[in-house]
């Protein structure tokens, strides 16, 4: 029998390295440090994303669609194969960046989200196939392998063109935009649905037929708001106020769709898991108001010269949307037990936190002055983040879990 607390267990410590690798990064404005900030930057985006975001999601998708003895061998071949990879990465970008050994590791990673994406999509029990949720997950492991495709061009443009080549970047974007626009979200949303099917509280499939096509077709078109920063054709900045605005009406459209079942929902979970998805709501329609506006050739050109911009808004979305998301569905499906003062200790370090970093790019770009202990506040108030995530982890291996919200089929 797999016990996928423990999995859950080591998402969280994942994430908590990644968060004290982020405090850590913080440091380096404050004092002189012996270590590649560059490297540091690898490691701890890597872990977050693939240790942190990853495992949780994938641990929930096999809870959720698999019993514990379903095709548990070759489930558990492809985690621990996983967990090498992560690890590798983990101490090998610190100390080298991208180098032999870290590019070994990250392209044997590559190798395992294939066999995960194919296990989940081949393996899956003949009920769910038809389901509303599962065309969401396995939707998301398609985007998943496309994302892949960000990191397999890297090395042959670093081969022929250099890092210095747009064409670097627009790799990395390509990479990002699909893991948190598409992976990410259409995870998310599969397990969103998985819940209000097994409650029966499900809309029809017809209901959500417009929500599908402009999801996907704002993803796919919403990847051209990645490269305005090179001032292409207008054509791009028309195709990605297009794709912004198509996520815009998709996510109008699935919030006016799910009120119903949501009425009915909410009074069968916790209070807790209640706020969490609250709040997730109201970032997930911050995210693609941001999207929208930064589809303008003013504002894209601002989040370019402005990095926090940039730094502010991934964070928001993995730090807020996607972390507390994550949080609820873990504490519904009884892997994670969350109590109210560790979420709000966690809430205030992000809120805080992306507060300053925004602040810090407004004020580079409107002449505000910089406060002398802007850095030492920043480090203090991101260290909240590690301590909440510290306390989560410690919480989930020596509390019992709360009974699920799914108890009769979990």
């Amino acid at each position: 029998m797999i016990n996928l607390k423990k999995h859950t267990n080591i998402a969280l410590g994942y994430f908590f390295l990644a968060a004290l690798l982020g405090v850590f990064l913080r440091f380096f404005f404050v004092t002189s440090i012996p270590a590649n900030f560059r490297y540091v930057v690898h490691a701890h985006s890597h872990i977050a994303l693939l240790g942190w975001v990853y495992i949780g999601l994938t641990t929930l998708i096999y809870k959720l669609y698999f019993s514990d003895e379903a095709h548990r061998k070759t489930y558990l071949k492809i985690f621990w194969f996983t967990q090498v990879t992560l690890l590798g990465m983990l101490f090998t970008f610190p100390f080298t960046g991208y180098a032999l050994f870290s590019i070994i590791f990250s392209t044997l990673f590559l190798i395992a989200s294939y066999f995960m994406a194919w296990f989940v999509i081949k393996k899956v029990p003949q009920k769910f196939k038809e389901t509303y949720s599962f065309k969401c997950i396995k939707a998301s492991l398609w985007y998943l392998v496309l994302s892949s495709l960000g990191p397999w061009a890297i090395g042959g443009v670093m081969a022929t063109l250099g890092n210095t080549s747009i064409w670097y970047k627009i790799s990395i974007y390509f990479y990002l935009h699909f893991q948190y626009n598409a992976w990410f979200i259409l995870a998310l949303l599969g397990i969103f649905f998985y819940f209000l099917e097994k409650r029966d509280l499900m809309p029809q499939s017809r209901q959500l037929k417009s929500f599908w096509f402009l999801l996907n077709s704002g993803i796919i078109l919403s990847f051209f708001l990645s490269v305005l920063w090179v001032e292409p054709h207008w054509i791009f900045y028309a195709l990605a106020a297009l794709g912004a605005i198509l996520q815009l009406m998709a996510f109008y459209e699935f919030f006016s769709v799910i009120q119903p079942a949501w009425r009915s929902l909410r009074s069968q979970i916790l209070p807790l898991e209640q706020l969490l998805l609250k709040v997730a709501a109201t970032l997930l329609i911050i995210k693609v108001v941001m999207q929208l506006f930064s589809a303008h050739p003013y504002f894209a050109q601002l989040a370019y010269n402005y990095t926090d911009f940039v730094i502010g808004y991934l964070h928001g979305t993995f730090l807020g949307l996607i972390s507390i998301t994550l949080f609820a569905f873990l504490q519904m499906a009884g892997l994670l037990k969350l109590s109210k003062p560790v979420f709000w200790i966690y809430f205030v370090g992000f809120l805080v936190s992306e507060g300053l970093i925004f602040y810090k790019g407004t004020g580079i770009w409107l002449g505000l002055p910089l406060w002398e202990n802007y850095f030492v506040i920043l480090v203090a108030v991101s260290s909240l983040l590690p301590l909440s995530v510290g306390l989560m982890l410690l919480r989930n291996i020596f509390k019992k879990a709360g009974t699920p919200f799914l108890k009769e089929e979990l």
